[in-house]
């Protein structure tokens, strides 16, 4: 332990890649705990991206601790491997922010054409009407640009307006949800 802390001390650049490791780490948790209903709407298939940011935040801290034990141990040629991973992880976070700004406009058409879907295919009862459901209730929205989005879904025929839509679920009925004029006072 007493190695650790001197390396450490000594060569705490080595130490940065570890944070960004921890950093992907801790968003691909997050975005698997938390994210899992909003992925659900812009992957028509599941997703493996939180699982993709865990295995790297954690390959990467692993190779940190690597570069710190090649450090403390002063051999090249596993510093030489330290730097060739270094270079790897660098050009592959360059590629996934380029691939990112690409295609933004891509990626905003397809979540709201697979947003379009779920709220044409809403039944309140699959995963994806769960996901719409709580879109709007976190988010205080109703529908993609408005509640009149919902005129032309199924659901809206039998149904009405979802209640997520609704500002003051107490003040909500289903009478009213039906009447496009009065559910717009309602959300």
């Amino acid at each position: 332990m007493r190695l650790f802390y001197l390396c450490y001390r000594k060569e705490s650049i080595y130490f940065t890649p570890q944070i960004t490791g921890v950093i992907l780490l801790a968003v691909g948790v997050w975005g698997k705990l938390t994210l899992g209903t909003y992925i659900s709407l812009i992957a028509e298939n599941s997703t493996n991206a939180p699982y993709v940011l865990i295995g790297t935040g954690t390959t990467i801290i692993v190779f940190g601790l690597f570069g710190c034990f090649a450090t403390c141990r002063g051999s090249p040629w596993m510093l030489k491997l330290y730097a060739m991973f270094l270079s790897l992880v660098f050009l592959a976070e360059l590629v996934a922010g380029i691939s990112g700004f690409v295609f933004r406009h891509e990626i905003k058409d397809t979540f709201l054409r697979t947003y379009t879907e779920a709220i044409q295919n809403y039944n309140k009862n699959d995963e994806r009407s769960h996901a719409v459901d709580n879109v709007q209730e976190s988010l205080s929205c109703c529908g993609i640009q408005s509640y009149t989005n919902w005129s032309t879904s199924p659901y809206f025929f039998k149904h009405g307006i979802p209640t997520s839509c609704c500002m003051n679920s107490s003040d909500c009925n289903t009478q009213d949800l039906r009447n496009m004029t009065v559910a717009a006072t309602k959300g």
